[in-house]
């Protein structure tokens, strides 16, 4: 779904523990004091299959184009793969549109090629999450073409209606409808069907136990496959308060207060994890935050038997055009880790298939500073406290496409916007100037694995453009640089499982007021690490309060880091203190 939908949280329910790496025997963790969890220790890799590799030449990404570069996935050091939607779908919303859960999209291949993937995960070490989307389907899956056939079919409760004779259903404001109505008539039985998010995506109606059952099912095929977890996507809002009442005036513009959890959202996941969850050896990926951190917390408050790790978006949503200030970046995310410092656990990310490019957004991707600015935000994202997540790409520093023209899109949310805009009167060069910082389609353009045509990625004629770009920035060359942006995520994400007091150590903001770096330390057991990052274009001193004579460099993001309290332009360093 959308950056500016959600205030976000991802969630991981587990059973089972893998063998913690890279904690010495000087400062030893017991699982008793820790609460320790393999997926609290874990990478995760995010896949957006339909732009990662292409095998077949049709200019789309495919489950064997995935295989092929299995080696490479390995070779990051990443633990856990999660796989964007798969699913049979008339692609819509790019698969965020299921019209059958228990197949595979054509365009991806088959279920043979998906069960040659999953082995091919496992046999080096890597889990598989795959995204579920179960708070709406398709139009065109079966259970709706049966739901609008008649007032009295059985799955007409499977989604949500408004029979017209009742006059128009109250206002709801939809995502990604071109007039941003949630309500679609369909004259076939002369009702109104509800869709949060684009009009061919009606929401499924979770109050009826038939359709929690019907998702339970079909969770249980995929874990009886051998998954290691779902992410339920936009999960925040599957409860409705199915008498819809009026909502007031201008709510749109705060409609997560009057969206996210909901009704009984709490019993729907406490029923999810009896079933299903608690049975298999699994994490299961929500996203459903509300709007607070507290809201957050008690989704993953061990003794409801929900869900495990938090996974905010407040964060992310910092960054616009014309920069963000880091004092709020810091405020927003010392404010949520305080919340989880004792009691649950949050996941770290500045980036996914909803954002922008992680570079472009939160760093700086002009030539001069793409690559430092890029291994700083690594660093910051492997060192707090929390499971990072990490898009695919995002590690060779790919930028935003540099889309000028509304026919370089292919999002359905752009596109329909770009609609309403047109249809309001709206600026609309002042339009393209905002979807070209912010579009999806950003994040979406092919994964840029060499300097040939296509950057490798198809030979064919690919489903959106390739970054211009890619004859400087791909995977290729950045093999062969030593101190290339790959290379340096790879020594962090090894560095990081070197050290358990980056998952498990206690956080603290340092330098609070300073606007230029963001400096903390991350401590455990006697061993205490001190991160500082400088988010600038310019030389800034960060005044920490620590006598840097008594501290070691550990790793930093340049080839002869700073062995002090001044750092260079987008300088990274991590000392440890004697």
């Amino acid at each position: 779904m959308t950056k500016r939908i959600f205030q976000a949280i991802v969630i991981i329910t587990v059973l089972g523990m893998i063998t913690p790496r890279g904690y010495s025997q000087e400062h030893p963790a017991s699982k008793d004091s820790l609460n320790r969890k393999w997926w609290k220790e874990a990478i995760v890799y995010q896949i957006y299959p339909r732009s990662f590799k292409d095998n077949n030449g049709d200019g789309i990404g495919d489950l064997k184009g995935i295989i092929s570069k299995l080696d490479y996935i390995k070779s990051l050091g990443i633990d856990v793969v999660w796989l964007n939607p798969i699913y049979s779908s008339p692609n819509d919303d790019n698969g965020y549109d299921v019209s059958d859960y228990r197949n595979i999209m054509k365009d991806f291949g088959t279920m043979d090629d998906f069960d040659a993937l999953l082995k091919g995960l496992h046999d080096r070490g890597i889990k598989l999450v795959m995204d579920l989307v179960v708070n709406h389907s398709s139009d065109e899956h079966e259970w709706f073409k049966q739901s609008r056939s008649s007032r009295t079919n059985p799955y007409r409760d499977y989604y949500h209606w408004w029979n017209a004779e009742q006059g128009k259903p109250p206002y709801r404001y939809s995502l990604f409808d071109v007039n941003h109505d949630a309500w679609r008539y369909d004259s076939l039985t002369n009702a109104y069907y509800l869709h949060y998010f684009s009009r061919k995506q009606p929401d499924l109606n979770w109050e009826n136990p038939k359709v929690r059952t019907e998702v339970f099912d079909m969770m249980k095929f995929w874990a009886d496959k051998g998954i290691d977890g779902f992410r339920l996507d936009a999960f925040q809002f599957a409860a409705k308060d199915t008498t819809f009442p009026g909502f007031p005036p201008g709510f749109e513009k705060h409609f997560s207060k009057y969206y996210a959890m909901q009704g009984n959202l709490h019993g729907y996941l406490q029923e999810m994890n009896k079933e299903v969850l608690s049975k298999y050896n699994v994490m299961s990926v929500a996203e459903g935050a509300g709007n607070t951190p507290e809201d957050a917390h008690n989704l993953v408050d061990a003794d409801r038997h929900e869900l495990n790790m938090a996974y905010a978006f407040e964060g992310v949503d910092i960054a616009k055009r014309g920069g963000y200030s880091l004092l709020h970046f810091k405020e927003v995310f010392s404010r949520w880790h305080s919340t989880f410092a004792e009691k649950g656990w949050l996941s770290i990310f500045l980036a996914n298939h909803d954002q922008a490019r992680l570079v472009s957004r939160f760093g700086n991707d002009s030539p001069q500073f793409r690559e430092a600015s890029a291994k700083m935000l690594a660093t910051f994202l492997m060192t707090m406290r929390g499971t990072p997540y990490y898009y695919n790409g995002d590690e060779l520093g790919m930028t935003n496409a540099g889309f000028d023209k509304i026919g370089d899109f292919r999002d359905v949310q752009t596109l329909n916007e770009y609609k309403h805009q047109q249809s309001i009167g709206a600026d609309m060069s002042k339009y393209m100037h905002q979807i070209a910082f912010e579009s999806r389609d950003n994040a979406r353009t092919p994964f840029q694995w060499d300097g040939t045509a296509n950057a490798g990625f198809t030979t064919g004629t690919p489903w959106i453009q390739v970054n211009k770009n890619y004859t400087s920035i791909n995977a290729s060359a950045e093999e062969k640089d030593p101190n290339s942006v790959l290379n340096y995520f790879r020594k962090i994400v090894k560095f990081r499982k070197d050290n358990l007091v980056l998952v498990y150590g206690k956080y603290k903001l340092l330098d609070k007021d300073n606007p230029d770096t963001y400096s903390y330390t991350r401590e455990l057991d006697g061993k205490k690490l001190l991160v500082m990052l400088n988010f600038t274009n310019k030389n800034a001193a960060t005044h920490t309060g620590i006598d840097m004579g008594k501290t070691k460099m550990l790793i930093g993001n340049y080839e002869h880091p700073s062995d002090n309290d001044t750092l260079r332009a987008y300088e990274a360093v991590i000392f440890e203190l004697k």
